[in-house]
C-alpha cells in the first residue's frame, strides 16, 4: 500500500497566472483528482462509491452504521495551496492504510470521504456537496447555482455522469456516520504561536456570503461628462471602503470583497453594473448578521449622491458551530491534550456537526497564510498529523 503523498497530485491544477492551483468541481483537473482518489483508495484496498452529490466514499469494511469517517475535499479557491483540502484526504488515506499494515481489525466501518465543492469557487456556495448531503441547502435551488460561464449545476453534474434529479439530501449515506473527524491544515497562526504541531478544533465562526450589487447607467467613455454619469464602479469602490469600515468598527469580525465583476468590461465603457462578493465572519451568528446590516446601511450612505442604486443579497449562510465538547475532549484526551483552537474558516465538519458527532484535527502552518501559494506545512508536521489521525482512528474503533 506504501505512503500516500501530495507529491502524487502536485502538478494536477497548476494555475499558471495566479500561481498556486485552481481546481473546481468537475472542471479537468477536479475530475482527475477526483480519478486519482478513486485509484489510490483501490490500491489501499478499499471499495469506492459516489453518492447522489457527487461526494466520494472509500470504505474499508462493508458500508453500514455508526461507521468512523475521515477526509476532506480535494478542489480549491482560485489560486489556491497545495495543503487546504488535499493534505485531509492524503493524510486519511495514509492513516487507513498504517491501520491495514499493521493488521488491525477495526471493530465497525470505516471510510475516507471526498466531498464536492468545498471551497464554492465554481457555484458560489462553500461546502455544497456536505450541505447537499445533509439537506442543508434546497436541492432545486443548488440546481440552479450557475458558475461564470453560465453553466448549471445540474448540467455540470451531468456532463459528470450523475442524474442531477437526484441531487439532494442522502438519508442513508447520512445514517452510515457515526463519528466524522477531518483534518486540514491551519488557516491561521494558533498553532505557531503556541509551538504545536498539531491542535483540534473547538468551533467555527458563524459566517456567509452576500451578493452587493450596483447599477448605474451604461455610456460612452468619452461622450459623457463627468457631471453626467452614473457610474457604478466608482460607487462601487466607495461601497468596498464602506465594507472595510464597517469590520474595523466590530472587533473581531472580518469582512472581505476579493472577487469583483462589472458589465460589460470594456476600457472605453462606463458599466452598467458592477457586482462584489462580500464574505462577512464573527463570533456569533447575532454579530454576523449585525456587521452585515451595518455593510448595507454604509453602501446605501456610499452611493447616495451617486445616481446608483445597491442591491445585499445572501448567497450562502452558516451558523456558528461549537463541536462536540465530550468528543473533542476525548480526542484531546487521547492525543495528550493537544490544544483547542476557534476557526475562522468554514469547512465541511461545521456543516456535518449539526446532523453528525464531529471533530477536526489542525496541522500547523507556519506562515498562518491560507488561501494562497504560500500556504505550508513542513513534512514533520504532516506526519505528525498522520500519526494524531491514525492514533484518533483507532481510539474511535
Amino acid at each position: 500500500m506504501g505512503t500516500v503523498s501530495l507529491a502524487e497530485i502536485a502538478d494536477v491544477g497548476r494555475d499558471r497566472v495566479r500561481g498556486g492551483y485552481s481546481r473546481h468541481l468537475f472542471e479537468p483537473a477536479d475530475l482527475e483528482l477526483r480519478e486519482w482518489f478513486v485509484d489510490r483508495a483501490i490500491r489501499t484496498g478499499l471499495d469506492v462509491e459516489t453518492d447522489r452529490n457527487g461526494n466520494l466514499w472509500a470504505w474499508w469494511g462493508e458500508p453500514g452504521p455508526d461507521a468512523v469517517v475521515t477526509g476532506s475535499h480535494l478542489d480549491s479557491v482560485p489560486g489556491g495551496g497545495a495543503f487546504d483540502g488535499p493534505l485531509g484526504v492524503v493524510s486519511a488515506l495514509d492513516a487507513v492504510a498504517r491501520l491495514k499494515t499493521s493488521g488491525f481489525v477495526p471493530s465497525r466501518p470505516v471510510a475516507v470521504v471526498v466531498f464536492a465543492e468545498e471551497e464554492g469557487s465554481r457555484f458560489g456556495v462553500a461546502c455544497l456537496g456536505s450541505r447537499l448531503l445533509t439537506g442543508a441547502i434546497d436541492p432545486d435551488a443548488a440546481r440552479r447555482l450557475t458558475d461564470t460561464h453560465g453553466v448549471t449545476l445540474a448540467e455540470a453534474a451531468s456532463a459528470a455522469g450523475l442524474d442531477p434529479a437526484h441531487l439532494g439530501p442522502d438519508p442513508e449515506a447520512l445514517s452510515r456516520m457515526g463519528v466524522f473527524v477531518e483534518l486540514h491544515v491551519e488557516q491561521g497562526r494558533g498553532l505557531v504561536d503556541l509551538g504545536a504541531p498539531v491542535g483540534l478544533a473547538s468551533s467555527i465562526l458563524a459566517h456567509g456570503r452576500w451578493r452587493i450589487t450596483v447599477t448605474g447607467q451604461g455610456n460612452h467613455a468619452g461622450a459623457t461628462t463627468m457631471a453626467e454619469r452614473r457610474d457604478p464602479v466608482v460607487a462601487a469602490a466607495r461601497t468596498i471602503v464602506a465594507v472595510h469600515d464597517a469590520a474595523l468598527a466590530s472587533p473581531g469580525s472580518r469582512a472581505t470583497v476579493g472577487r469583483i465583476a462589472v458589465v460589460p468590461g470594456g476600457t472605453n465603457v462606463i458599466a452598467s453594473s458592477a457586482t462584489a462578493w462580500l464574505d462577512a465572519r464573527a463570533a456569533t451568528n447575532a454579530s454576523t448578521l449585525a456587521l452585515v446590516d451595518d455593510v448595507r446601511r454604509r453602501a446605501e450612505a456610499a452611493v447616495a449622491d451617486s445616481g446608483c442604486t445597491v442591491t445585499v443579497v445572501l448567497e450562502s449562510w452558516s451558523d456558528l458551530v461549537e463541536f462536540d465538547p465530550a468528543l473533542s475532549a476525548g480526542l484531546a484526551g487521547t492525543l495528550g491534550g493537544v490544544p483547542l483552537l476557534a476557526s475562522g474558516a468554514g469547512h465541511d465538519a461545521g456543516v456535518l456537526a449539526a446532523r453528525v458527532p464531529s471533530a477536526m484535527l489542525f496541522v500547523r502552518n507556519p506562515t498562518g497564510v491560507s488561501h494562497s501559494p504560500e500556504e505550508f506545512a513542513e513534512t514533520a508536521d504532516c506526519a505528525a498529523g498522520v500519526d494524531a489521525l491514525e492514533r484518533l482512528l483507532r481510539s474511535l474503533l
